[in-house]
């Protein structure tokens, strides 16, 4: 069997390459994609080939990491999926691929694709929200209102419930979506203070920001990766005695979908997050305008269905 593949060739060059799948394994599970996403903040800097925590890239380079599918054959060790059953996995642009069924992550009948491609990147949100452990009355203020940003203030608000979340964001489209999603407030130069912040963006007047306005012995997860500015640490870090968390990757998709998939599809304002939707036969077009264009907050991808 041929499997379809998305790679990067080369920097700014993306192309659909072809290649052989061995047979399935014992635990292994054969899929085939119903749908993907397009992450904007970690794709396009490895497109473009200027991502600075890969400063000497090497060709090719596989594509995307969120993948939702249906199975059409399992292992003959397989206990936990049969044929027809729906998951998540992470593999990427891909029409079908191998997947080992203890990374999979089954989906209940009844998720949208879009709300079960998020579970992904929340599971990513999350873990850093959990790192800070914020109580109801505690005060958040969050830099960024990109993808994980949202997600970051969707778990706040739905999971540790809490009250007061400002957020940051010059763009007032995205501000309004956070409100729409649990945020309390925009946020305006005031006298108020912090007791925790999560950095979102990428950006290092947003860090300052942060620091600037936490209280003293406050805590600060750094949710954004580090592939746009060098983010330093200001004066206000030692003088008040700040406390720093870095944060990547999820802490448990397989327990956090479990809390997800019951508490998502009762937030209908989540599946604005996907701002565009292409077919996966245009995507190698997608990406040559999301170099040029405004990039949307996430692209649905979506795959022909085979009967």
């Amino acid at each position: 069997m041929h499997q379809e593949r998305l790679q990067v060739t080369a920097a700014r060059s993306v192309t659909w390459t072809r290649h052989h799948l061995p047979p399935v394994q014992a635990h292994e599970l054969l899929v085939r994609t119903i749908a993907g996403a397009i992450s904007i903040g970690a794709e396009l800097p490895q497109v473009r080939g200027d991502d600075p925590t890969d400063p000497a890239p090497v060709y090719p380079k596989e594509t995307g990491y969120e993948s939702y599918a249906t199975v059409i054959a399992v292992g003959n060790q397989v206990t936990r999926f049969q044929v027809g059953d729906r998951l998540l996995a992470f593999y990427g642009h891909q029409d079908i691929a191998l997947v080992d069924e203890a990374k999979a992550i089954p989906v209940p009948n009844g998720v949208s694709a879009k709300l079960a491609l998020l579970n992904i990147l929340s599971c990513d949100a999350a873990k850093g929200v959990r790192k800070l452990v914020p109580k109801p009355t505690d005060s958040v203020l969050v830099t960024g209102m990109g993808v994980i940003g949202l997600l970051a203030v969707f778990y706040l608000r739905h999971f540790y419930h809490v009250d007061r979340i400002v957020v940051f964001d010059p763009d007032p489209v995205r501000s309004s979506l956070a409100l729409s999603l649990g945020a309390h407030a925009s946020y305006s130069d005031s006298d108020e203070s912090f007791t925790h912040a999560l950095e979102c963006s990428a950006r290092q007047d947003a860090f300052a920001l942060l620091q600037e306005k936490l209280v003293p012995h406050g805590q600060l997860c750094i949710l954004s990766d580090g592939n746009h500015e060098t983010l330093s640490l200001t004066p206000a870090f030692y003088e008040k005695e700040l406390r720093l968390v870095g944060s990547s990757d999820g802490w448990d998709y397989q327990e956090h979908a479990a809390w997800f998939f019951k508490t998502a599809p009762h937030v209908p304002h989540l599946e604005q997050l996907f701002e565009k939707t292409v077919s996966a036969r245009d995507l190698v077009e997608c990406f040559d305008r999301l170099l040029t264009d405004a990039p949307p907050l996430k692209v649905l991808v979506l795959y022909p269905s085979v009967d």
